[in-house]
């Protein structure tokens, strides 16, 4: 199959588990935003975002290298799990041995118990999830999507608002999800043939260490980058404003849901085509397509911002947050770039690389939270996350491009760029004809945009079309 449309088909795959998935998934934040107050929404998010932290520390980041060993055909891909697990074995020890001192502090005090279970399963889960799509059970892993959320919603509706146990059935919720989901891809994928004692290999785990080892300080450093605003909210402002915050932050994730499905499809192609002497006008012809893309709908969301935050969120409480959304938007667009740089330190094992710049970017989130925070209050935190992600892609796109080099329009980067930052400002200043300013700079936007992405996707799906046609007419010649 052609390269181009195994990516475009694998993409269409994880679209539509994806999409399932987050109609779900907004359901939820009403639910969420219905049910717990601002400062309640606030610990629920600390503790899932505690679980992000832990997440990389106690799996040794193996779900990234599952996927990158089990997509490469020179290893068995049930050595690659079952030494993954293994290793998950080992932190969940370790993770045991601290819980007193989780305990003793008064942010998890009376849920240590329910943070530990909550992440015995979700690690579980992700190391399966990541194997099923590895293995080629892409159809599985996207269905695993849907039926994971589903699940959570039900366990949501049925702790949270029947046995109204606020924090603690939010958890559950979670557990509960990750049990069901690792059952049923363990029956149906029949995963459970791929987990033997007897398959954990001593090299296999050494190597794979020396390729996940360096992302796991790398994830913890994304953490602070995308995380640590809230904590310096907290502090800095009030528990209230964070959760405002963290509402805010919502509809900003359409734009990471729309890097997921790509990304996971394009993981798996630029793995593939590793080897391939094409790899840099593949990289080049993707990344072109992909960036009019993001920077489009990422155009769309600031335009309706507002009126989308509104239905979002269902109280009055959260007002304000749509100011900080389209500052959040920005971000998001630039970290979509980081991601998918990213795919060149995994093709080329370079996860060094990713921990350095990834290092770049929270010190300067850190730094600039600190200087902006005690001077624009929840908005200090907006800027400096979204500066902190620009940082790093500047970084990304030129150290990249070492490994494999991919031509790259910087005018129509710097164009977008400035339009989105225009468009974030009439938004928060709310003129009196703001929504036509608004949908102006979109309409400039898209056409900067639309013709060349319109001509790359043609490129993209005809391109077998052409060789057979070019072939023809050369035999036609012939004869």
């Amino acid at each position: 199959m052609n390269k181009y449309k195994k990516l475009i088909g694998n993409t269409l795959i994880f679209a539509v588990g994806q999409t399932g998935a987050k109609i779900f998934s907004f359901l939820l934040v009403r639910l969420y935003t219905a049910v717990l107050m601002p400062d309640e929404y606030s610990t629920a998010e600390l503790l899932y975002n505690t679980l992000n932290v832990l997440y990389p520390i106690i799996t040794f980041s193996m779900a990234d290298a599952i996927v990158r060993f089990g997509l490469d055909k020179t290893y068995d891909n049930r050595k690659v799990y079952s030494s993954a697990n293994f290793m998950l074995f080992i932190g969940i020890i370790f993770l045991a041995c601290t819980l007193p001192i989780w305990n003793a502090s008064e942010l998890y005090h009376g849920y240590t118990g329910l943070l530990f279970v909550y992440c015995l399963c979700s690690c579980f889960r992700q190391l399966t999830a990541q194997y099923a799509r590895a293995a080629g059970h892409v159809k599985l892993f996207a269905l695993d999507g849907i039926f994971a959320v589903l699940t959570q919603f039900l366990c949501n509706v049925l702790f949270m608002v029947y046995f109204d146990l606020g924090i603690k059935g939010y958890i559950l919720s979670f557990i509960a999800s990750d049990i069901f989901s690792i059952i049923f891809l363990y029956i149906t994928g029949k995963i459970y043939k791929s987990f033997r004692i007897r398959f954990i290999d001593k090299a296999l785990i050494k190597e794979m260490l020396k390729y996940s080892l360096p992302l796991v300080p790398t994830y913890l450093l994304w953490w602070i980058t995308s995380s640590s605003d809230r904590m310096f909210v907290i502090k800095m402002v009030s528990n209230e404003a964070n959760g405002i915050y963290a509402a805010a932050y919502k509809l900003p994730t359409l734009l990471m849901f729309l890097t997921t499905m790509f990304y996971q499809a394009w993981q798996m192609s630029s793995v593939e085509e590793k080897d391939s002497n094409e790899l840099g006008l593949f990289y080049k012809n993707v990344y072109e397509t992909y960036s009019s893309l993001i920077f489009i709908a990422a155009g769309f969301l600031i335009t309706f911002s507002k009126p989308v935050t509104d239905l979002l969120l269902s109280d009055e409480k959260y007002s304000g947050a749509e100011h900080y959304t389209v500052i959040l938007i920005v971000s998001m667009v630039f970290q979509c770039f980081c991601q998918f740089l990213s795919s060149i330190y995994s093709v080329k094992k370079k996860s060094q690389n990713s921990c350095f710049t990834a290092l770049a970017a929270a010190l300067t989130n850190v730094i600039l939270n600190i200087v902006l925070i005690p001077k624009f209050g929840v908005y200090g935190a907006a800027i400096a996350t979204a500066l902190s992600y620009f940082i790093c892609y500047l970084i990304r796109i030129i150290d990249t491009r070492r490994f494999v080099y991919f031509k790259l329009n910087v005018l129509q980067t710097v164009l977008n760029t400035v339009l989105l930052t225009v468009m974030c400002i009439i938004s928060i200043k709310e003129t009196e004809y703001y929504i036509i300013e608004l949908t102006f700079l979109f309409i400039i936007l898209v056409l900067v945009n639309f013709s060349k992405t319109i001509k790359l996707i043609s490129k993209l799906m005809n391109t077998e079309k052409i060789h057979s046609k070019i072939m023809i007419k050369i035999l036609n010649k012939i004869s």
